[in-house]
Order: C-alpha cells, then sequence, then structure tokens
C-alpha cells in the first residue's frame, strides 16, 4: 500500500494532463453508459431463453408494432433482395427505351465525365507544384489558368449530377407511384387491403413514403457505387501504368492495397449491425404513428364528447416513446459502427496510401538523381515533388472512391429494408386482386378470443378461407344458391342463403344487429367473395349501393349529385344542371343550390351538410345514375318519414327494385317480399303481407309496454304483503341476499 501511494505522489499533475485524463473518464464513462443496456439485454436473452414473455410483448401495442408482414424474415442484403429489388426494377423500366433509361444514361455519362476530369485535374496539381519547385512564374500562371478554365466544366458536372440524380429518382418514384395507384385502385383492392387482408396495417405510409424512400435510395446508391467503382479502376491504372514508366515495381504497393481493403471490409462487415431490418422496423413504427394520428383526427368529434383526451394521449406518447427508442438503438449502433469505419478508412487508410506513394517515388529509377557529362548531379527534386503530389492525389481519390463503395454496404442493407416493404405492398396487391386473403396472427387471435366468451357465431373456419362459389352477370333479377356469408375473420354468418329478386320486387331485408344483413350487401356488390354456391346478379354497374353515412367527395356541389362521375360522363349521359335541378327535388335538396351559392359551389360537404341532408344527397345520386337495383342500408335513418315515403315511391315509379335494410315499420309498405334474419344462422324468405305484419307488430308493442310493468307491480305487492303481515297466492319469493 505504501509503495502505491509512493508511486502516486511521484506522478505530476500538471493542467494539460488532467485535461487529457478528463476527456478520456468523460468518453469512457459515455461508452460504458451505453455499452451497459446492450450488455444488460444480451446477457438477459440467454439467461432468460424464451421460457417467458416479456412485458413489452404482452403490450397489444408493441405487438403491432413488433409484428412483421406476413411473417417473412428479416430484410438484409440476401438472394431474396436480388429477386425483389429485379422485380422492382422490371416495374421501374418496363421496357428497354424509357425516359428513365435515358436519365440514367445522362447520369452515367457525368459520372464517368467527373471520373477523367478528377484524373486531369490530378494530374494539373502536379504539374503546378513543379512549377513552383523549379522558381518558374509564367508556366506557374499558365498552369493555373488551366486549373481555374478546368473547374467550370468540373463544377457544372458536379451540379448535373446531383440534378441528375434528383430527377433519377423523381423519375422511378412517378413509375412505382403510377403502377402502384393502379394496381390499388383496380378490382376494388383499396378496400380489400384493408378490410379483406391484415398484412398492410398502413397501405398510405407504403404508397408514400416506402416509396419515395425507396426511389431516393436507389438512385443515391447508383451514384454511390458507379462513379467510385469507375473511379478505383481509372485511378489504379494511371497509378500502375506511371509506376511502371519510371521503372518501379508496382506490384508492392496493389498487393499492400488490396490487403488493407480486404482486412477493412472484413472488419467492417463482422461489425456492422442489421441496418435493414432496423430501418424496416423504424419505418413501421412511423406508419404506426401516423396511423394512431389519423384516428384521432378522423374520430375527433367522438373523442371530444367522451372526454378521452388523456387516454389517446397516452397512446400516441405510448407510440412515440417505441419509434424514438428504435431510432436511439439505430443511432447507438451507428456511433460504434462510424467510428470504426472512420478509424480504418481515414487512419489506416491514409498511412497504408503514404507508403504506396513513397515506396513506388524511392525505388524507381526514373526519379534517382544522373550525373552529367561534365560531372555534375542532375537532381530531381522537381519531378520527385509532381509524381508525388499527382500520385497523393489520385490515391487519395481511390481511397475515398473505396471509402464510399464500403460505406455503401449500410446503404444497401437500408434500401434492402425499402425494398422489402415496398414489394411487399405490390405482392399483397398482387395476390389480394387474385382473391388470395392473409389475416394477421392478431386478428386472428381476438377473433378467437371472442369466439370463447361466448360470440353469437359458433361456426369459424380456421386457416385460409377457399373461395369456391362462382358469380355470373346477368341481365336480370338475383339469385343466390347455396352461398354462405362469411366474414374475413372466418367466421360463418349464415352457412346457406337461397332466394330470388326479379324485376319488380322489392326486398325488405331485417333481423338483429350482426346477423348479416350488411354482409349480404358487401357480397352482392362485390366488396367480399362468394366462398360457396352460385350467385346470379346483375353487372356492377347496375347496382347502386346508399350506406347510412354517404360518402361527400372533395369537389363542386355538382360532383356530389354526379358522384362518381365527372363533369363530361354527365353530359354524355344527356344530364344538364336543370335535371340535376329536378332530382333534387325530388328528395327536398333544392335549397341547397341557391344556399350554397350555385353548382360550382366547392367546401367541405362533410362538414357542410347535416346528417339528412347527406342522406337525401345519396338517394339523389340513385336517381342520377338509375340502377335496376338499389341497396339500401338504414340510408333514410335521418329523413323525416313523409320526405322518406316520397323518396321511396319516386324510386318505385323509376322501375328501381329495392332491397333495403331498414327498422322503420312506414316503409314496410313500399316493399313486396321479406329476407328474415334470426341471428342464430337461420332466416326466412317470403312475400311480405305488410298489413298482418304492421299488425303483429303492434300487438308485440303492446305486450312489450304491458310486460314492463310487472316487475315493479310484483315488487309492490311483496311490500304490502310485507307491512300488512298477510300473504298473497301471487307473492314471489324474495332472492337470497347472499345470492
Amino acid at each position: 500500500m505504501t509503495s502505491i501511494l509512493h508511486a502516486a505522489s511521484k506522478v505530476r499533475w500538471n493542467k494539460s494532463t488532467a485535461a487529457k485524463r478528463a476527456v478520456f473518464l468523460v468518453a469512457a464513462a459515455y461508452g460504458a453508459k451505453s455499452l451497459y443496456p446492450l450488455i444488460i439485454k444480451h446477457i438477459g436473452r440467454r439467461a432468460g431463453g424464451s421460457h417467458a414473455p416479456g412485458k413489452a410483448e404482452a403490450n397489444g401495442l408493441q405487438s403491432a408494432l413488433t409484428t412483421t408482414s406476413g411473417g417473412h424474415a428479416s430484410p438484409g442484403v440476401n438472394a431474396q433482395f436480388v429477386q425483389q429489388i429485379l422485380a422492382l426494377v422490371k416495374i421501374v423500366f418496363p421496357k428497354l427505351l424509357t425516359r428513365e433509361l435515358a436519365l440514367l444514361c445522362l447520369h452515367s455519362a457525368a459520372l464517368v465525365s467527373r471520373t477523367f476530369l478528377s484524373i486531369y485535374v490530378a494530374g494539373l496539381d502536379g504539374q503546378i507544384v513543379k512549377s513552383i519547385v523549379e522558381k518558374e512564374p509564367r508556366s506557374f500562371a499558365v498552369k493555373l489558368m488551366k486549373w481555374l478554365l478546368v473547374a467550370i466544366p468540373a463544377t457544372f458536372v458536379n451540379s448535373a449530377i446531383r440534378y441528375l440524380e434528383g430527377k433519377l429518382a423523381l423519375a422511378f418514384r412517378t413509375r412505382l407511384v403510377e403502377h402502384a395507384y393502379r394496381t390499388y385502385f383496380t378490382e376494388q383492392t383499396y378496400y380489400k387491403v384493408s378490410n379483406m387482408d391484415g398484412r398492410l396495417a398502413n397501405p398510405d405510409q407504403s404508397l408514400t413514403e416506402d416509396v419515395m424512400m425507396f426511389s431516393q435510395s436507389v438512385a443515391h446508391l447508383y451514384s454511390n457505387l458507379t462513379k467510385p467503382i469507375l473511379d478505383v479502376i481509372l485511378t489504379s491504372y494511371t497509378l500502375i501504368q506511371t509506376a511502371r514508366s519510371r521503372g518501379a515495381n508496382a506490384s508492392g504497393p496493389t498487393l499492400l492495397a488490396g490487403l488493407v481493403v480486404f482486412a477493412t471490409a472484413k472488419v467492417l462487415r463482422a461489425c456492422s449491425p442489421k441496418f435493414g431490418k432496423l430501418v424496416a422496423e423504424e419505418a413501421h413504427r412511423k406508419g404506426y404513428l401516423r396511423y394512431v394520428h389519423s384516428r384521432i383526427i378522423t374520430n375527433a368529434e367522438e373523442i371530444a364528447f367522451y372526454r378521452g383526451h388523456k387516454v389517446e394521449m397516452r397512446q400516441l406518447q405510448k407510440c412515440y416513446k417505441a419509434l424514438a427508442e428504435q431510432m436511439n438503438l439505430i443511432l447507438s449502433k451507428r456511433l460504434w459502427y462510424i467510428m470504426v469505419e472512420q478509424f480504418l478508412m481515414k487512419y489506416v487508410w491514409s498511412g497504408s496510401g503514404l507508403v504506396m506513394v513513397a515506396v513506388p517515388i524511392i525505388t524507381a529509377t526514373g526519379f534517382a538523381d544522373n550525373e552529367l557529362a561534365d560531372g555534375q548531379t542532375q537532381v530531381l527534386v522537381s519531378e520527385r515533388t509532381e509524381a508525388f503530389t499527382t500520385a497523393r492525389n489520385l490515391l487519395a481519390s481511390g481511397a475515398d472512391a473505396i471509402e464510399r463503395i464500403m460505406s455503401s454496404y449500410k446503404e444497401v442493407t437500408e434500401l434492402a429494408g425499402y425494398t422489402a416493404r415496398v414489394h411487399n405492398m405490390f405482392l399483397v396487391f398482387d395476390e389480394v386482386q387474385r382473391g388470395v386473403y392473409k389475416r394477421s396472427s392478431v386478428s386472428t387471435t381476438a377473433v378467437a378470443g371472442e369466439k370463447k366468451s361466448g360470440g353469437r357465431h359458433e361456426l369459424h373456419i380456421d386457416g385460409p378461407l377457399e373461395i369456391k362459389g362462382k358469380v355470373i352477370d346477368v341481365d336480370k333479377g338475383i339469385v343466390c344458391e347455396n352461398v354462405p356469408i362469411i366474414t374475413p375473420n372466418g367466421d360463418v354468418v349464415v352457412s346457406s342463403l337461397n332466394f330470388k329478386v326479379e324485376e319488380d320486387m322489392h326486398l325488405l331485408i331485417t333481423g338483429p344487429n350482426g346477423c348479416g344483413k350488411s354482409s349480404l350487401f358487401r357480397i352482392l356488390s362485390g366488396l367480399w367473395p362468394v366462398y360457396g354456391g352460385l350467385l346470379y346478379k346483375p353487372a356492377p354497374q347496375h347496382m347502386f349501393y346508399i350506406p347510412q353515412r354517404p360518402y361527400m367527395s372533395i369537389g363542386t356541389l355538382r360532383d356530389q349529385v354526379i358522384y362518381p362521375d365527372s363533369l363530361e360522363d354527365m353530359h354524355e349521359k344527356g344530364f344538364r344542371d336543370k335535371d340535376l335541378e329536378g332530382i333534387l327535388d325530388i328528395v327536398n335538396l333544392n335549397h341547397i343550390v341557391s344556399r350554397e351559392g350555385g353548382w360550382e359551389a366547392e367546401v367541405d360537404w362533410k362538414d357542410v351538410l347535416s346528417g339528412g341532408e347527406k342522406q337525401r344527397m345519396g338517394m339523389a345520386r340513385m336517381f342520377y345514375h338509375r340502377p335496376k337495383y338499389a341497396l339500401l342500408d338504414e340510408c333514410t335513418s335521418a329523413v323525416s318519414i313523409d320526405v322518406e315515403g316520397k323518396i321511396f315511391q319516386a324510386a318505385k315509379d323509376a322501375g328501381i327494385s329495392l332491397l333495403s335494410i331498414t327498422h322503420r315499420p312506414s316503409l314496410w309498405k313500399y316493399h313486396t317480399h321479406l329476407l328474415q334474419f334470426d341471428g342464430e344462422g337461420g332466416w326466412r324468405f317470403e312475400q311480405l303481407d305488410t298489413a298482418t305484419r304492421l299488425s303483429l307488430t303492434e300487438e308485440k308493442q303492446r305486450l312489450e309496454s304491458q310486460l314492463a310493468g310487472i316487475p315493479k307491480m310484483q315488487l309492490r305487492l311483496n311490500e304490502l304483503c310485507k307491512i300488512l303481515g298477510e300473504d298473497s297466492v301471487l307473492k314471489t319469493e324474495e332472492p337470497d341476499e347472499e345470492e
């Protein structure tokens, strides 16, 4: 102990030493702080194994964030990545001669030009230094003027490279977006992706941010790989030729360069984190955070009524915390990786470069001092200086190129994450169009739990649903033959449905909530597939569906009536604004034309129109399109009874067959047949006797009102018997308090 104290007393502390040691201690403390959680997590993972799920896995939000689409392996630079990017390249370059290929050729030409300019400037630098060493001012001035003149095309080429890279990224994005939109809006894919399939949690993010990041990454990576590879080839060739021309052996420096680059690649490959998986997870969490924001915006009124802002804020904070944790994880991994990368590529490579430049100049016979005929020695200092400057500039350019190639591996792994997400989006779109639907494991688990807890649907189909039914387009009538009603989750609502709706028939559909009324409309509209039996129905243009909450599009008042037609479509059908005014008169909406400022008025119709006005606007669209069959799903629940009756009678007079879901008895008289579901998988199809059904409904309501008072009367009888101390034959036993 005394020896330690004696040695410590001899140590001299000055300001410089204290500062250095303080910096070292701070760096060591920060490193320990950063590495401690990772080490503990690694040890805990080894010790704990997979015996029990962690709290994060038990959390529903965390499981939603960490669930990968379709259960695929994490993205990486492998054969799957090559297949995916080749598939996307076929979309970007659909044929040989395209605008994208022209931009790519121009971009490549600019990159090649920049490489040759770099070699020329390196040689010019050497000549300038030689003129300085030889003290030749005229030669120096000429060389400097050349150097300044070369700077003009060099700077233009640099700017052109960035410009063409941006244009190339935009061209790639445009091609992908056009293909994506075309696929997304074909065969109602936009509906099926969100409602029938569970692999794309946020299609909006895949269509916007993921496509943008993929396009930018591809264009940037092409620039960052093409020019460096060309730089390495040309600078290496120039250096070797220069060394050989001066009698130097270039094999030693070449071998050293190859050895250093190989060792660097091995070390960086071993130290590189899985950036592809990390970036893909970050994009997924960004999309989920945006989804939670959009839910709050969509349901702002309901949340405000419930005063649920605290719950929603906690959800947002939880989502943002998960995103921040992922971003911090990426930043911490990049910290150490970039430190190792910079150490190898800047300092190790610079030292090796000096050796590679010095050895040929020292050993070259062409740079040795020569004895002249008069006995004087010719000192070739200026030639050696020129060669050293040129070689060092070329070597620096080559080293920078190799550094960019090595650094590009990180960008390639990140590109693998974007590629996996974009390719998965197109894969889901394609499979959904072919009728292949896959629900996520989270949704399946939720459904199973609902079934165990005593849900209504006892029948449930596990695994993928097979589409065995057939849909046949006919001119007249709707016929269902043994068609089951099955939800996307696999719940069998009705095992087999049979009915026939002919022309001039009007079908009333009734039943309790969740019995399959709206599901039947989804099948008839083609939103849900027919999993069995035969369905004969008119073509989609002859059927028109009106929901309880009609969709108000962006556009003018005229656009609301003729939706989804355009103004040109309206004129082709022979309609004019006067005809539209007549339609609005039928649904008692003609006042809004003057109220809102005419047909060209453009406001946020979702907020401007009341609930009843929006429903009547939906009925106005029916009169505009004049379909053979109208599917009405509680579409007049906010409309007064007299106006509602006027609309239904006008629809019948127009020759439109009505298939209506309604709970209002006042509308029964406008229908001829009844399809009634019992909520247990059963159904009844029969001719509707409106008078009998109304009398039965009145009797039911009367009995309900009479029976509603019986429990109160029974309770009062028990109280009177207790007060009087008497008994009664109608007295009931009171339940035990313990029970």
